[in-house]
């Protein structure tokens, strides 16, 4: 590989703010690209799911990955650039290499749902061609068809697949491919919050996160904790964000997490269509979460200000 990541840790799966118009608000999206670097993350990752790519033109795409890369100082940068149409991932992913991208996250191809022998020859076309780590991304519910460990398995043999985005939600099938790929240079990912910590367990390396964009500080202790083999305090801070990790997928992501993002401070929740606003019925409980964390953060830094 032209490059290396250390894939272990946190890594957001960032969002892309809009204006009023819905224009790509890069003033903002460059400002929480160092809110999260100086929180502590271990990389990001701009136009994945989180980030909207379906609704961005293919120069949006690469002006997104671009205005990341400009706006932080030593943390990993790896663009989203799956498509369901192999020569279309190709193109993405040369020019996120030609941007500056440290990484790929390559989505499965959604829709057209090929057999596993078809999924192989899509993700060696663009491991053959571009020279960077690249990441599988498996998510079934979004793309209609699994990839199933033994096609997995074979795709960590090649030297450009770096790793494996787990959002299956089958902890049986996540554990088997992190058993059958110890031997090789490939890292497991949570694709999926509320199984960070399980999937740490059975041998992950980390998460690529939507919970992190809210919560990068706690999402860090949570791995941290974990790779280190602390699970008593990973899991404290585990159930500490389970009621985040819930109300963040009561509506497709990444709808509540914008929503999230505008309680905060951090952006607007404006969504390009077809994607919505929140439903109001879900922002109480949103807002309530939100502060809930907040009253627990000032407990514990109130806490440490005393014992000095």
């Amino acid at each position: 590989m032209s490059s290396d990541i250390d894939l272990s840790g946190v890594f957001p799966a960032m969002c892309t703010p809009f204006n009023e118009d819905e224009r790509i608000d890069f003033q903002t999206l460059q400002a929480d690209a160092q809110r999260l670097e100086a929180a502590g993350v271990d990389g990001l990752v701009p136009v994945g799911s989180t980030g909207e790519s379906a609704t961005l033109t293919h120069d949006e795409h690469v002006r997104v990955v671009e205005a990341v890369i400009e706006a932080v100082d030593d943390v990993p940068v790896i663009a989203g650039t799956g498509s369901n149409n192999t020569r279309e991932a190709l193109e993405l992913s040369e020019r996120a290499a030609v941007a500056g991208a440290d990484g790929l996250l390559l989505i499965s191809p959604y829709y057209n749902k090929p057999e596993q022998r078809g999924l192989i020859e899509h993700y060696r076309a663009i491991a053959d061609a571009v020279d960077l780590p690249q990441i599988v991304y498996n998510v079934p519910s979004r793309t209609g068809r699994n990839i199933e460990p033994d096609t997995a398995v074979e795709l960590a043999s090649h030297d450009n697949i770096a790793g494996y985005k787990a959002a299956s939600g089958d902890l049986g099938q996540i554990g088997e491919i992190a058993e059958r790929t110890t031997d090789e240079d490939f890292a497991v990912l949570s694709g999926d919050d509320a199984l960070t910590l399980p999937v740490i367990s059975v041998g992950g390396t980390g998460t690529i996160s939507v919970a992190a964009n809210v919560e990068p500080e706690r999402t860090c202790a949570m791995v941290g904790a974990a790779l280190d083999g602390d699970y008593e305090r990973a899991r404290t801070i585990h159930h500490e964000l389970g009621p985040l990790f819930r109300e963040l997928f009561v509506e497709t992501n990444p709808i509540p997490v914008k929503e999230a993002m505008e309680i905060r401070g951090y952006g607007p929740a404006r969504m390009r269509p077809p994607l919505t606003r929140l439903a109001d019925e879900y922002r109480e409980d949103l807002e309530t979460v939100l502060a809930d964390l907040d009253r627990e953060s000032t407990e514990v830094a109130d806490a440490a200000e005393g014992d000095r």
